[in-house]
């Protein structure tokens, strides 16, 4: 019978707490840089114009459609070799995930865009509001409504890909619940407590939103 030990555990708390605080330091960046990226995105597809539309789906489908992880080693390893620039493993996870969000948070919008009636944009423009003020004083509010469920979940898969940044040493939640795997021997606790502290601040974040 296997004896449960979780002392070790508790000894090395403040590294799953700093583990976590790492976690949740990356996956508000990606958030604050995803969702303007998003719009941006989603409005240049809308635009009309080939030349806005055409690139903007071209990201749109490369990031949504490719594995995370491979976008997070070709931002670590091959962009310093293209660019010749120096890349740290946060600034590159940074990049991965903010893209990466921005491309799924663009389907969302434009999906809630799309979602209000059109009579309402006529009517705007015959008040005399611009087609900005339009989107920002009438569409945008309205369509937040039914995309927030949508953007509250894809914020709750964006925390959980992050664990691949231990892939390339970035002392995240898992990856340091790895090394303190590897120091106490006590893998499994180890590991139940990492994904019992996900849980936790997940189901938070859920109720929350």
């Amino acid at each position: 019978m296997y004896a449960w030990d979780f002392s070790a555990v508790w000894a090395h708390a403040d590294l799953l707490l700093a583990g976590l605080g790492n976690t949740l330091a990356l996956t508000a960046v990606a958030l604050a840089g995803g969702l303007p990226v998003g719009l941006a995105l989603a409005l240049a597809r809308l635009s009309g114009l080939r030349a806005l539309a055409m690139p903007a789906g071209i990201i749109i489908e490369v990031f949504r459609t490719t594995p995370p992880l491979v976008q997070l080693f070709w931002f670590y390893f091959g962009l310093p070799i293209v660019l010749r620039v120096e890349m740290t493993p946060f600034l590159a996870a940074a990049l991965t995930f903010t893209i990466q969000s921005g491309a799924f948070f663009a389907e969302i919008f434009r999906a809630g865009i799309v979602s209000i009636d059109k009579g309402q944009r006529e009517a705007a423009r015959a008040m005399g509001m611009s087609a900005a003020q339009c989107m920002r004083r009438i569409i945008l509010p309205q369509a937040v409504k039914s995309m927030f469920p949508a953007m509250m979940e894809r914020s709750i898969e964006l925390m959980k890909t992050t664990t691949l940044v231990a892939t390339v040493s970035f002392a995240d939640l898992l990856y340091q619940a790895n090394e303190l795997a590897q120091k106490t021997f006590r893998p499994l606790e180890v590991f139940t407590a990492a994904a019992l502290i996900y849980f936790v601040t997940i189901s938070l974040v859920s109720f929350l939103g």
